[in-house]
């Protein structure tokens, strides 16, 4: 990926993926929708998890009417409420009782709500639940990995957001994971930055810990690019006359902002040179770029993933 390699582009430089199947989160919009589009056009099974069943089949009757058809793989829908990490156990279960591989597990609110389990809802939905259906299909994947020639993959949604976050942070306990971060300018996007944050740090002590093992599963972190997923909502409907014609001037298509999560399931690129990927961080698209300081504290990756540990096993999940 130098200055003069040839750009991905996902319509011609995926290999087929036919026998491969693919598990992706939030898969109904957005930069999802599009990675599920990629992938199965190439021949994959994909699985389009959500919490909303007739959203789920309105994208997948989308997906068929731009062009998904015979010789395509399949999109199927999983439920899945990340809102609650034992719904999320469950659909790991329903998943397993379905299939019997797993190639690739790809993991695509911003009110401060906390949910029954106390915790707030963002760090519930972009990492604990995400956490526990990993933990879920574990086996499912280290059977795929053990197959010959096999590539199973773990691909985290973060993003480059994660700068914006500011001053010291510990991961100890849940009032850790809880802080509303009043003292922010948005303190509602600093919540946001703050779970891709802990994104990073999650998917780097996860390839550590299969490495440790000596599993040859991939785990890498994705920053998707700038990507306008801005949709008309009541809160801001009077800007929509004056975002609309400046935001392609700054923002990719979520077309394009899936480019890189395609790359990272399937590319060749990370087949061929595996020990290369493990654990990285790419940037569009497909560039491995070194995170900040913060993202790259291994004591505070490893603290995140003891006090989530610590959560699951009080509460039985």
């Amino acid at each position: 990926m130098g200055f003069f390699s040839k750009p991905f582009d996902p319509v011609t430089d995926l290999p087929d993926l036919s026998g491969k199947v693919v598990l992706i989160t939030g898969g109904n919009a957005g930069i999802g929708y599009s990675t599920v589009k990629h992938l199965a056009r190439h021949g994959a099974k994909v699985y389009m998890a959500a919490r909303n069943q007739s959203r789920a089949e309105e994208a997948i009757a989308q997906l068929k009417a731009e062009g998904l058809g015979p010789g395509n793989g399949d999109v199927i829908w999983l439920e899945l409420d990340l809102k609650d990490p034992r719904n999320a156990k469950k659909a790991a279960e329903v998943f397993m009782k379905q299939e019997n591989r797993l190639d690739v597990l790809s993991q695509l609110i911003e009110n401060y709500a906390m949910t029954p389990d106390g915790v707030q809802e963002i760090v519930m939905v972009n990492v604990i639940s995400h956490v526990v259906l990993t933990r879920t299909l574990q086996p499912l994947l280290d059977k795929t990995a053990a197959e010959p020639n096999s590539d199973v993959r773990i691909v985290v949604v973060a993003s480059d957001g994660y700068r914006f976050v500011s001053g010291e942070h510990r991961f100890r306990n849940l009032d850790d994971l809880n802080n509303e971060l009043k003292s922010s300018l948005a303190p509602s996007f600093a919540r946001y930055f703050m779970s891709k944050l802990m994104n990073i740090l999650y998917a780097s002590e996860l390839q550590r810990h299969l490495t440790a093992v000596g599993s040859p599963i991939t785990v890498i972190a994705i920053h998707p690019g700038t990507v306008d997923t801005i949709r008309p909502k009541p809160a801001v409907s009077y800007l929509q006359f004056i975002l609309k014609p400046i935001v392609p001037l700054f923002f990719v298509r979520p077309d394009q902002g899936a480019y890189t999560s395609v790359f990272a399931a399937a590319s060749e690129d990370v087949a061929k040179q595996r020990e290369k990927y493990k654990g990285m961080y790419l940037r569009p698209v497909g560039k491995i770029t070194k995170p900040t300081k913060v993202a790259t504290d291994e004591g505070l990756a490893k603290e995140l993933w003891d006090t989530v540990d610590k959560f699951l096993e009080e509460r039985g999940i």
